[in-house]
């Protein structure tokens, strides 16, 4: 029998990932939903290959172009919120949450609610209502299975082990291509020159959260909900390589660790299994004979402040992460259209959490309020950005 599967970020570099996979091994899945952002050219082109039941775009003003281009097809299709929420209501066994940002909170949680398999891509989610996201798993029977290549990578090494038994989980970075720039130098680099990974190919934004190490910020606070494992045992370490995606050390003083070739399928792979492992065609083998050698260095806070402000905002909990997402997200927007300089990302950041932490200084008791808490902080954020030009 096959498994229906829902993948809500279809159009982006996890989603394209995820129905690659899907197509290979068809007479296992079939697709329920496909979600995309605004681009009804590139979801129209993928509803016509994976024949969903239902196509939706996020962005309303889309829904004309998408109905236009699928006119003919017999796939019902619609644009919106609620259209967004109705692709979330159909029936399917697991759904893939790939949308970037804050925005995948709302129907990320929709399918949680309806106790789906959720193949969790969307960080923020957790970064931003981890203690409700979590809570509200365990009530409606949802089971949460990491995307990221890092907590697939940390899950698998942890087999049957017991978080009580670890000494300390660490997730590894590529450094994302300033990791060998002089301060000064990253003080001046262009959006361009941040979006540009060494490894992985991913959206603008996650690139840029990549090269500030703030993404790595972001996987600390998920890796401490996906796991229920505290601030102090969690750690990151650079690997240029990408080949090493997580290390768990023991008590004893063993380590596990998890290793792949940098493709997202194989993560996505793994949770679309349900146990079971899936041939990925056109996929590379690792061979570390080939490789040769595999280098670790310190991750560095100087050079990378985001990573310090977002082990600060674990660290507080309560809302301060809710905070540093949205701080995060408008920085990070206002980077890419020269509004302010990449060191501004991290100052804005830290003003905000410096700002909210004595307003909220408990954690969102569920996804409405940690909503209503981001869309304060983001406004408030774009009146700061003028300032933090000055300042960067």
């Amino acid at each position: 029998m096959s498994l229906t599967v829902t993948v809500l970020g279809a159009t982006g570099s996890i989603g394209r990932s995820t129905t690659d996979l899907l197509a290979q091994h068809a007479g296992r899945f079939r697709v329920g939903a496909l979600v995309g952002g605004k681009d009804a050219a590139a979801l129209a082109k993928l509803a016509l290959e994976m024949r969903p039941d239902f196509a939706a775009l996020a962005d309303e003003s889309a829904g004309p172009a998408l109905a236009e281009a699928l006119t003919g097809s017999g796939i019902p299709n619609g644009a919106g919120e609620d259209a967004v929420l109705e692709a979330v209501a159909r029936e399917a066994d697991i759904v893939v949450a790939a949308v970037s940002g804050a925005a995948g909170l709302k129907p990320t949680h929709a399918a949680l609610r309806l106790g789906r398999t959720i193949a969790l891509a969307n960080k923020e989610s957790l970064v931003c209502a981890g203690d409700a996201f979590m809570r509200d798993a365990a009530r409606y029977g949802a089971r949460i299975l990491p995307v990221d290549s890092e907590h697939n990578a940390l899950a698998q090494a942890m087999g049957d082990g017991r978080v009580s038994d670890i000494a300390k989980m660490t997730l590894t970075a590529s450094g994302g291509p300033f990791r060998t720039w002089a301060q000064e130098r990253i003080a001046a680099a262009s959006p361009a020159e941040a979006a540009a990974h060494p490894t992985w190919s991913m959206g603008m934004k996650i690139n840029i959260d990549s090269a500030s190490l703030m993404n790595k910020g972001l996987e600390l606070i998920e890796a401490h909900h996906l796991f229920g494992i505290e601030a102090a045992r969690l750690d990151v370490i650079v690997h240029p390589q990408s080949i090493v995606h997580g290390l768990i050390a023991w008590r004893d003083g063993a380590v596990t660790a998890g290793l792949a070739m940098p493709d997202m399928r194989v993560p996505i792979a793994h949770c679309l299994g349900l146990g079971d492992r899936l041939e990925i065609a056109r996929g590379r083998p690792l061979d570390l004979a080939t490789t040769g050698s595999l280098t670790f260095e310190p991750a560095d806070e100087a050079r990378f402040p985001c990573l310090r402000v977002a082990r600060a905002a674990l660290a507080e909990g309560g809302a301060a992460p809710t905070v540093m997402n949205a701080a995060n997200e408008i920085a990070v927007a206002a980077f890419i259209r020269g509004a302010i300089p990449f060191y501004g990302i991290a100052e804005l950041v830290e003003r905000a959490c410096e700002r909210f932490a004595p307003v909220y200084v408990r954690a969102p008791e569920d996804v409405e309020e940690a909503l209503a808490i981001d869309a304060e902080v983001r406004a408030w954020s774009l009146e700061a950005v003028p300032q933090a030009r000055a300042a960067g």
